[in-house]
C-alpha cells in the first residue's frame, strides 16, 4: 500500500505586527479503514497550546491563539500518512431502486446538508445541464461519472482567475477555474439531482502519474451511492479519487474545510505562502529548509493580489484581462 510523506507550510506575513490572534487549523489526516496516519509532526511559530476538537462533520480541527505582537505565523505540518484503495461500486441493483432510495435520505439527518444546495443566480440552468446529461437509465454512479467528466471536458484549469471565494455562478460564466472551482460545480450538480454530495479538501499524491493540484492542498467530491457508501470523483484529473489522493476534512464546502483560517487585531496589509509537497522515500521526510523556508516578502513593494482584491473580483479581472489581450490583437 502507497505510504505518502506530505510536507505542508502555511507562512503568514504581516506589514505590521498583530496580536489576538485566534486562528483554526484543519490538518489532520481522516482516520478511517482507507488512511493510516503513521505520524504527524505540527509545529507552529511560538509554540502555541492547541486544543483539538472534533466538529459536526467528524472532522479534527485545531485552534490556538497568539497573543503576543508579531510578524509572522507558520505553520509547518509533516505527516506520513498510508491509503489503501476502496473497492469501486458493483452497481448491480436496478437503477431505479438507486434513485428511490437516495430520494428517502432527505428525511434523515446525516444526509439533509449535503442534499440542499445555495440558491444561486444560474442555478436552474446548472439543473438542466445536468438532467439533459443523465438519462433514465443511468444509475447514479454512472451519473456521478458523467457529471465529473463534464466538468472536467467544459471548464479550463487556469490558476488565479478564482479566488476562495468566488461564486458558482462566476465559475459558470468563467468556465475555468482551479481545483476547488471544479468540486463546487460537480457537487452542485450532483445535489440539484437527488444524489448527495460533499466537498473534500486533502492532498493528492501525483508525483508518479502527473496529475494536476500538485504544490498546493487539492479538492475534491464525494457522492453517496446506495449500498456503497461514499465515492470520491476528482473533476480536476476527471478520475476516482482513491489511494492516490488523502483526506484532511469533508463539508458542504470549502468553508467548512478550509485547512488554516483565523483572525487577528492589526493592519490590513498580509501576506500568505502555501507550499506543500508529497513524497514517498525516507529521505522525502526529512527537512530540507532551503526548499522549505517560505520566501522573505518585501513590503515596499505591496502583492498587486491585496491591492486588488478590495475593489475587483476575480471574474471582473479576468474579463479585464481578456479584453486588453482581444484589443492588442486588433
Amino acid at each position: 500500500m502507497p505510504i505518502f510523506k506530505i510536507k505542508h507550510i502555511t507562512n503568514y506575513k504581516y506589514e505590521s505586527p498583530v496580536r489576538d490572534s485566534a486562528n483554526q487549523i484543519i490538518l489532520f489526516p481522516i482516520k478511517d479503514d482507507f488512511q493510516k496516519v503513521v505520524k504527524h509532526d505540527l509545529n507552529i511559530s511560538g509554540s502555541p497550546e492547541i486544543e483539538i476538537f472534533i466538529d459536526y462533520y467528524g472532522n479534527e480541527v485545531g485552534t490556538f491563539t497568539q497573543n503576543e505582537p508579531h510578524t509572522q505565523l507558520k505553520i509547518f505540518s509533516k505527516v506520513c500518512v498510508e491509503t489503501f484503495p476502496k473497492t469501486l461500486p458493483q452497481d448491480d441493483m436496478f437503477s431505479s431502486e438507486q434513485w428511490n432510495s437516495l430520494d428517502t435520505l432527505k428525511y434523515e439527518v446525516p444526509y439533509i446538508d449535503y442534499l440542499r444546495q445555495e440558491a444561486f443566480e444560474g442555478i436552474i440552468q446548472l439543473k438542466e445541464t445536468a438532467l439533459g446529461i443523465k438519462t433514465p437509465e443511468d444509475t447514479p454512479y454512472q451519473t456521478a461519472i458523467k457529471y465529473c467528466a463534464h466538468v472536467f471536458n467544459n471548464f479550463e484549469y487556469i490558476k488565479g482567475v478564482t479566488a476562495v471565494d468566488t461564486t458558482i455562478d462566476e465559475i459558470l460564466k468563467l468556465k475555468a477555474g482551479v481545483c476547488q472551482d471544479f468540486a463546487h460545480v460537480l457537487t452542485a450538480m450532483l445535489r440539484l439531482t437527488g444524489i448527495p454530495a460533499r466537498y473534500v479538501s486533502g492532498y493528492i499524491c501525483p508525483n508518479r502519474d502527473g496529475m494536476r493540484g500538485e504544490g498546493a492542498t487539492h479538492a475534491w467530491t464525494e457522492a453517496y451511492l446506495p449500498e456503497y457508501g461514499w465515492l470520491g470523483l476528482d473533476p480536476t484529473n476527471n478520475c476516482i479519487a482513491n489511494e492516490n489522493h488523502v483526506r484532511l476534512a469533508v463539508g458542504r464546502n470549502f468553508a467548512d474545510c478550509s485547512p488554516v483560517k483565523g483572525v487577528y487585531k492589526g493592519g490590513f496589509e498580509q501576506i500568505m505562502e502555501v507550499n506543500v509537497s508529497v513524497g514517498y522515500n525516507d529521505d522525502d521526510f526529512n527537512d530540507n529548509e532551503t526548499y522549505f523556508q517560505p520566501k522573505e516578502v518585501n513590503y515596499s513593494k505591496p502583492s498587486p493580489v491585496i491591492t486588488t482584491a478590495r475593489t475587483r473580483n476575480s471574474y471582473q479581472e479576468y474579463m479585464e484581462a481578456m479584453q486588453q489581450q482581444q484589443q492588442q490583437q486588433q
